[in-house]
């Protein structure tokens, strides 16, 4: 069972063998050379010539994966993409990020890849919104923008001749994130997709689903990040009482990002994928069920939950029969 850590009593122990089996089975049938242990053969044709790719080797005329995975092909080319392993970033990808370093006209973003990401302050758009030449007076006001320990969400740019990574911000919806949580999953759990900015409106949250496996939940902002917002006009207000109350956030909005939060550790936990429809489904079953923020951590409802994807997915194996 995935060597799950969790305090399983005898009876919650064989309900969620069983909805794992039904789980693995379903997935057997739906993807039969998809996914491959070590040893596994692969299906190619032998006739048209194809290239072995990482995670590979050619046993006794069979090609075999020597890593597990999900088989990957492109063109003649033929590969095995190990799950558990470190991001590998492509272009275009939204990443969720945080500052380790504020160096010479550029920030360093851990981004759980081998190497630190690189946003360069010509890469983003300056905070009075204006499309400029960048000055020295901007370089001296870069920690008024990002600081160590900051979380941003940026997009993969380009690769570097060393192999280092460079984002970009220039957009509204990148930059800093403030008032949440930012959650760690493995990277194969966040697939890649049209949209990644999701707007929970029932609660009034913002989900980042970072490709890179960094996940952010936190209270919905019209503007993604403050670089939109003249820092001169925000100055003169921070002394109007309403600027206090923008900083406190509420107690049913902290349950709700909580609640959302707990949801994709519970599903990081038994191995699913990190989808918001998936994500929006356990929270509505921890309502339902009526489990409180803190027991969603707990045995039962980790049950729960893979008892109800399994028949989920039961469910649409027979419509599309």
């Amino acid at each position: 069972m995935r060597g799950l850590q969790l305090p399983l009593s005898q009876t919650q122990r064989i309900r969620l063998q069983r909805a794992l089996e039904k789980l693995q089975s379903l997935s057997c049938k739906a993807n039969s050379d998809a996914s491959v242990t070590v040893a596994d053969t692969i299906p190619v044709n032998y006739e048209d010539a194809f290239l072995k790719g990482h995670g590979t080797t050619d046993l006794n005329g069979d090609l075999v994966a020597t890593v597990c995975g999900v088989v990957e092909r492109i063109n003649k080319l033929v590969y095995v993409r190990a799950l558990r392993a470190r991001y590998k970033p492509e272009v275009g990808d939204i990443v969720v990020g945080r500052v380790v370093e504020v160096s010479q006209k550029r920030w360093r973003l851990e981004i759980n890849f081998s190497l630190d990401a690189i946003l360069m302050l010509s890469s983003m758009n300056m905070p009075d919104g204006i499309q400029r030449r960048h000055t020295a007076l901007d370089e001296l006001n870069m920690r008024g923008i990002f600081e160590e320990n900051d979380v941003v969400c940026a997009e993969v740019r380009n690769f570097q001749h060393d192999g280092s990574l460079q984002l970009q911000a220039r957009s509204q919806k990148y930059g800093k994130l403030e008032k949440g949580q930012l959650l760690i999953v493995d990277p194969y759990l966040v697939k890649k997709s049209k949209q990644h900015f999701h707007h929970l409106a029932q609660f009034g949250i913002d989900l980042i689903l970072g490709r890179n496996g960094f996940i952010w939940v936190g209270e919905h902002v019209e503007a993604r990040d403050s670089m939109v917002v003249d820092q001169a006009n925000s100055s003169e207000q921070s002394m109007v009482p309403e600027e206090k109350n923008q900083t406190h956030t509420p107690l049913e909005m902290r349950q709700n990002i909580c609640r959302i939060a707990n949801a994709v550790r519970v599903l990081s936990t038994l191995g699913f994928s990190s989808d918001a429809d998936l994500i929006l489904g356990t929270v509505e079953l921890s309502s339902t069920v009526k489990i409180d923020i803190h027991d969603m951590l707990g045995s039962e409802f980790h049950v729960l939950v893979a008892e109800r994807e399994a028949e989920r997915r039961s469910l649409m194996g027979k419509r599309k029969r």
